[in-house]
């Protein structure tokens, strides 16, 4: 017995079952015992997780998480601003507790693979049949399938009577494939076309069969798949990179200011070295901006919310923001761009072509004979069970009026000869009451062809078929096969009497009586989807399973590949990957938009190679095929409804609705989550900035330094309220006609750097005007009281300056009187609440003494609100010639 798997579809069943060291009587029970304590039991193993503790200090590792700590630390330990100390530890601590929390939920996609099993196996041991826990097969096992099962292991077909599996899940492809005992003979055939093959987890739509287990456990095409999800190691997103870059800059920032205030302070002598130390450790304190992680967390868990209400269910916080900067969306065919459901397309009866909508009688005779000769069971509640093909006959029969219950009642099936792979037909034999007997023929056209000798014409007469007509016949079916429909012929007879042996010899002499073909068609929202991606500058490839003509068919009909493009040169196939080293894929990859017949480690070679040119790459998928690609991925984007547990799992965005279009929506979504943290941010740092600047020439021109609790408060009330409510703020328009921002923007691109520097200098800049003019031109001449005035004022300024400006970075570039005032009331009613609790400080008695300020009058308030609003006119000033030199 061989050790390991092999090319077992291109052996002979004799063969197989030689190098399996079996025989069709099935294994003894010691034979069983051996191998499963060699090879283990057939269950899914898992890599080793990591502990709840472990998770927890991992989230500790982000540069801006270790530069609030050592913050924490130098604010607590030598600044002695435990308070500064303990809000940025509870910041950080709540992070990671929320980080922890969001991993935890997306470890699910190996124990979905494990709960697909099936819990039981028919399997013939010692020449018995018996029925068993799947988890106990063992490699050389006979088993046996009918309609219903669900492949308990990957088999070698051994026999196969019109045998039929539903391999969606795995392969991608939507129609059940005709299973065979035939050995193949090429060895690189992909895993749709191991027709000779049943792989673990695969449904038995149709028939019946008997193989032998070929690989348990990890070694099946899902365990395959288990052991990539295992290797997959986890992908930075774009916002992740930005935070840390964000991070490093800031800390080099920080560091700089810092000895630049202690070297200018000690060489002015303006206070002792240990002061020195300690007040650029407190100024450096404040130019970190302690929220940002938890104000990030927040825009983007209510990026979730509303993305929640358009069906779109985010499962990792960073895919929010990650889907704002997509290139490339990848997205499987089967049940995503497609209905996965099949549709009856075009029919051709009366010797005539029609549309599928077109007016047909429900005494149609290609209607009656698709109807009869087919195999669907109808529920109670009339839920359609059966093979996909088949059921869509029925469905089609509903639309026109055709009741098959009543069809059925008035002539019931006497006999059939069931369909069978080898001659592709299957035919049905009904008793009408008045004694008539009709016999129904469907099957694949060329073959039913064979057996036809009249036709019906467009009279509804039937004729003789000559030579014209069966070419004209072959013709129409070309066609319909060449736009991807998968056709099947239908054909009739009258008999006099039931034959004394039914088999496949009594079809011939049939009248042919029309074609019917059908297809998954798209999805009716899924083209103007494509449409609106591209108008995003975001490009739509299709990764699918399936054959490459319906592959092609449905990207034309999408969208994906445009009448312009050369179709064949725009579409790749597993095989031909296969034989492309990564090199030579990489150059190659840009000019193809279709990929069919592909293999899971096809998928994740894709969205690899797109990687590699940079590119942000969201995947979409539902089957167990797409899991690894899905993981790999800038962003898994799984099927809600059709999706299985294993794609739900390895996603980071599920899709409620299946929809595609919904994707756009979220991409939509996604830029202006990205917009609002950087107005977020532009906020913070400008107004941070502006805080560093005040006391740094406070310090060097010797002034009074606001004290840390003025610093403190301003960071919590006037930072922190804006700052979150900037993330709500509505999406400016045309978000959706901007390209990508692609990996390499970052949170100070698009101009917002150049505003945080020239609006931090001016905040910093009108705070000290205030200071140094309520000195120069004090209400109180005490010099005492002179200089508490002109801290409070300064105070007062520093904050109301920073409220003022929260409408000026509702965008970089657009004015505030475009942007619109008062549109968000969450901004305004958090506006509001910040100037509150400021003046409370000041105004509130018992606050003042506090907070180390003192009152000031009608005439000092009216200067603090005159100055800081000036900054809304400086802003929009210089935003008027940004865009006039921008245009």
């Amino acid at each position: 017995m061989t050790d390991q798997p092999s090319s077992f579809f291109t052996q002979s069943t004799d063969e197989t079952l030689k190098s399996l060291a079996t025989t069709t009587d099935g294994l003894t029970q010691d034979q069983v015992a051996e191998r499963l304590a060699k090879y283990g039991r057939n269950q899914l193993t898992e890599t080793k997780r990591k502990s709840l503790f472990v998770r927890f200090l991992e989230q500790f590792k982000d540069f801006m998480i270790i530069v609030l700590l050592v913050a924490a630390m130098i604010a607590g330990f030598l600044a002695h601003e435990w308070p500064d100390a303990i809000i940025i530890l509870a910041v950080v601590i709540l992070n990671a507790v929320f980080g922890v929390f969001q991993e935890a939920k997306a470890e699910q996609a190996i124990d979905a693979l494990k709960e697909m099993a099936t819990p039981d196996a028919h399997v013939r041991r010692n020449g018995q049949i018996v029925k068993i826990k799947s988890e106990e097969l063992v490699v050389g096992d006979i088993v046996l399938l009918e309609a219903g099962d669900i492949v308990p292991a990957d088999l070698r077909l051994l026999e196969s009577a019109a045998l039929k599996i539903e391999e969606s899940a795995l392969t991608g492809e939507s129609v059940p494939v005709d299973k065979t005992v035939a050995t193949l003979t090429d060895p690189e055939s992909g895993i749709g076309d191991r027709t000779n093959m049943a792989f673990m987890n695969s449904n038995v739509t149709y028939g019946r069969g008997v193989g032998v287990v070929t690989g348990t456990g990890m070694q099946t095409e899902v365990g395959k798949i288990a052991g990539m999800l295992n290797q997959a190691g986890e992908t930075t997103t774009p916002l992740q990179m930005n935070l840390s870059q964000l991070g490093k800059s800031l800390t080099i920032m920080i560091l700089i200011i810092a000895a630049v205030v202690f070297v200018v302070g000690y060489l002015r002598h303006a206070q002792s070295p240990i002061n020195m130390l300690l007040t650029s450790i407190s100024l450096a304190v404040a130019a970190i901006p302690e929220g940002l992680p938890a104000i990030v967390t927040v825009i983007l868990a209510l990026g979730t919310q509303k993305m929640v209400k358009r069906n779109a269910l985010v499962r990792k916080l960073p895919a929010v923001e990650t889907l704002g900067s997509t290139d490339i969306i990848a997205s499987d065919k089967t049940g995503t761009l497609t209905m996965n459901q099949m549709t009856v397309e075009k029919i051709f009866t009366n010797n005539q072509l029609q549309e599928a909508s077109a007016d047909l009688a429900s005494d149609d005779l290609a209607l009656s004979i698709m109807n009869l000769a087919n195999d669907t069971k109808i529920t109670e509640d009339g839920q359609l069970i059966g093979d996909p093909t088949e059921t869509a006959l029925i469905a089609y029969g509903r639309d026109k009026g055709f009741v098959i219950q009543d069809a059925l009642a008035a002539a019931p099936r006497v006999g059939e000869v069931p369909f069978d792979s080898e001659r592709k037909l299957m035919t049905t034999i009904h008793q009408a009451k008045d004694g008539q007997l009709l016999m129904t023929t469907k099957g694949a056209p060329d073959e039913l062809l064979k057996r036809v000798s009249h036709f019906i014409d467009a009279n509804g007469d039937v004729q003789p078929l000559d030579e014209d007509e069966r070419q004209f016949l072959l013709k129409t079916n070309h066609d319909l096969a060449k736009q991807a429909l998968r056709v099947l012929a239908l054909a009739y007879k009258p008999l006099d009497s039931l034959p004394a042996t039914i088999n496949p010899t009594i079809e011939d002499e049939l009248i042919f009586a029309g074609l019917v073909g059908m297809i998954d068609p798209e999805r009716p929202e899924a083209k103007q989807a494509v449409t609106d991606a591209h108008s995003a500058g975001i490009r739509t490839l299709m990764i699918t399973g399936d054959h490459r003509d319906t592959a092609e068919a449905i990207a034309l009909r999408l969208g994906i590949i445009t009448p312009e493009q050369d179709a064949d040169a725009a579409v790749v196939t597993g095989a031909e990957l296969d034989q492309m080293d990564d090199e030579t894929f990489a150059k190659k990859v840009s000019q193809y938009a279709v990929y069919a017949r592909v293999a899971p480690e096809h998928k994740v070679r894709i969205v690899k190679a797109w990687q590699k040119h940079g590119k942000v790459v969201a995947m979409t998928g539902d089957g167990v095929n797409d899991a690894p690609a899905l993981k790999s991925a800038d962003i898994g984007i799984g099927m809600g409804i059709t999706g299985t547990e294993v794609s739900k799992g390895a996603s980071d965005m599920v899709l409620a609705d299946d929809n595609f279009s919904t994707i756009v929506v979220a991409v939509k979504e996604g830029r202006k989550v990205f917009a609002n943290i950087q107005k977020s941010i532009q906020y913070l740092l400008s107004a941070n900035l502006g805080e560093v600047l005040t006391l740094f020439m406070m310090t060097i021109l010797g002034w009074q330094i606001l004290q840390p609790v003025h610093i403190l408060w301003i960071n919590l009330v006037t930072d922190t309220f804006p700052a979150i409510t900037l993330g709500v703020e509505p999406t400016e328009p045309g978000i959706m006609n901007q390209k990508p921002r692609g990996r390499k923007s970052n949170f100070f691109s698009g101009g917002v750097f150049q505003a945080i520097i020239y609006q931090g200098l001016l905040e910093g800049g009108i705070t000290l005007g205030v200071y140094a003019l309520a000195i120069t031109y004090p209400v109180h001449q005490a010099s005492g009281l002179a200089h508490a005035d002109a801290l409070t004022m300064a105070y007062a300024t520093l904050g109301m300056i920073q409220l003022f400006h929260a409408f000026n970075v509702k965008s970089v570039h657009q004015s505030i009187f475009t942007v619109g005032f008062f549109k968000n009331k969450a901004f305004n009613w958090a506006v509001l609440a910040s100037f509150l609790l400021l003046a409370a400080t000041i105004m509130v008695p018992g606050l003042n003494g506090l907070f180390h300020v003192s009152h000031l009058d009608i005439h000092q308030w009216g200067i603090v609100l005159a100055a800081s609003f000036s900054l809304i006119v400086i802003v929009e000033i210089v935003k008027f010639f940004q865009r006039r030199m921008a245009k």
